[in-house]
């Protein structure tokens, strides 16, 4: 037991991480799968793009304030946090236009569009987000001064 716990406390950033990580994914997919299935139709692009607005909108707001408490464990105040804020925002609508093109393209243009291309699309695009989200966070929104 010892030793799972030494293995934690030295990867803690990472294990917390993919932990925050796989709930915001959770978060992030779950409301646009939702929304795809219910009241927004998938072969219409313009509605495939809407749920990944509003999905995307969950999703970052989750993970800032997972990130910031459990990850990076931020202790920035007043103006140095509506930096940090607006740096991961940024970070994240990076990865997000990076995702939408992805989406666009297998799904609207190439009309890959049932249900489960939808899902392996979605998938494919969330493992990318999760790794260049972790650089861009670790490197420029919750850097140690």
């Amino acid at each position: 037991m010892k030793k799972i716990f030494n293995l934690y406390k030295k990867y803690e950033e990472q294990i917390n991480y993919l932990i925050v990580g796989g709930l915001t994914t959770v978060v992030g997919v779950g409301s646009k799968l939702l929304l795809l299935f219910t009241i927004l139709d998938q072969t219409d692009g313009l509605q495939l793009q809407i749920a990944e607005i509003i999905s995307w909108v969950l999703a970052v707001l989750f993970a800032y304030i997972t990130n910031r408490i459990f990850v990076f464990k931020s202790k920035v105040k007043g103006k140095n946090q509506v930096r940090e804020a607006l740096n991961f925002v940024k970070g994240r609508v990076f990865t997000q236009l990076i995702q939408m093109f992805i989406m666009w393209f297998f799904v609207t243009l190439l009309k890959l569009n049932s249900n489960i291309w939808v899902i392996i699309f979605t998938l494919i695009c969330q493992v990318m987000q999760i790794i260049l989200n972790y650089v861009i966070s670790k490197l420029l929104v919750f850097k140690k001064s």
